[in-house]
């Protein structure tokens, strides 16, 4: 028997963390979820967010929306919101790291016999991935790959992406771009979509499932401290975002703390309206 309730986690609904609302599920109560969703054919999106992620939202009102009104649920993926989220009260709040995340659902999915698709990464990314991950479990249904140009979509592209999904049958969509990008991509389609589906932003999965880029030993990413680990193993890219959000994120939560919200997650209660995706910068 899978999955089983956990005194305490989510029990009274998401907290609000800078206007974001974040669910603190256990991952047996994520997993149970999405393989109800799939299997019941709902369509939803499952957003995996971090302080990046919420500072996003306080700078872009689409992101925002993307995270409250049309994700089915917001978990915490770094350890600053589950600290935020206990401070609300929510004290079974837990840490749903991504890429850990990632993993188990495809273990379920495997013996579910649930397909996947992914979409993301740089070119061969995904396909790399697709063979790692099939290796791995044994079972596992892979639906399709596609790796999507380093620029906006042709309407064209758009519209043969989404026709490829369909017709791949996929159950879950795995969506490796990025954050905020990801979160706009999935508002977008998810709705455009002819076949229902679970999709998820996962980010940074594809390269380090794919064996392409390492990821932080277990020490790390339980001080909280994981941004610094990979703001020094990519200066570069990563520089602006993490030399800004942090401080900004603590200054911000000292000014609002974070509260629980006596009510079920947004998205939970019927299909929302798409968000338009036109705007799809990193």
């Amino acid at each position: 028997m899978h999955g089983g309730q956990s005194p305490g986690a989510a029990a009274r609904g998401p907290v609000d963390i800078l206007g974001v609302h974040v669910t603190p599920l256990t991952r047996a109560q994520l997993l149970d979820r999405v393989c109800e969703w799939a299997r019941t054919g709902t369509r939803r999106y499952v957003t995996f967010t971090s302080v990046h992620g919420v500072m996003e939202a306080q700078r872009h009102a689409d992101v925002k929306a993307a995270h409250n009104s049309v994700s089915a649920v917001v978990v915490p993926d770094g350890m600053p919101l589950v600290w935020a989220a206990r401070r609300a009260g929510a004290s079974g709040a837990e840490r749903l790291y991504g890429p850990d995340t990632m993993l188990a659902i495809l273990e379920r999915a495997a013996e579910e016999g649930l397909s996947s698709f992914f979409y993301g990464g740089a070119p061969g990314v995904a396909d790399l991935l697709a063979e790692r991950l099939g290796e791995r479990f044994p079972g596992l249904r892979v639906a399709g790959t596609y790796t999507p140009p380093f620029r906006e979509l042709t309407q064209a592209e758009r519209e043969e992406v989404l026709e490829r999904i369909d017709a791949s049958g996929a159950d879950l969509v795995w969506v490796g771009i990025s954050t905020p990008k990801q979160e706009r991509w999935m508002a977008a389609h998810l709705h455009l979509l002819e076949r229902p589906c679970v999709m998820f932003g996962v980010g940074a999965a594809f390269d380090i499932h794919a064996g392409v880029q390492r990821d932080a030993p277990e020490w790390v990413k339980e001080t909280g401290f994981q941004w610094l680990y990979r703001l020094f193993r990519e200066p570069r890219r990563l520089w602006r975002r993490y030399l800004r959000n942090p401080p900004a994120f603590v200054w911000a939560i000292a000014r609002r703390p974070p509260r629980l919200l006596d009510r079920p997650e947004a998205g939970t209660a019927g299909a929302a309206a798409p968000l338009r995706g036109d705007a799809l910068a990193d």
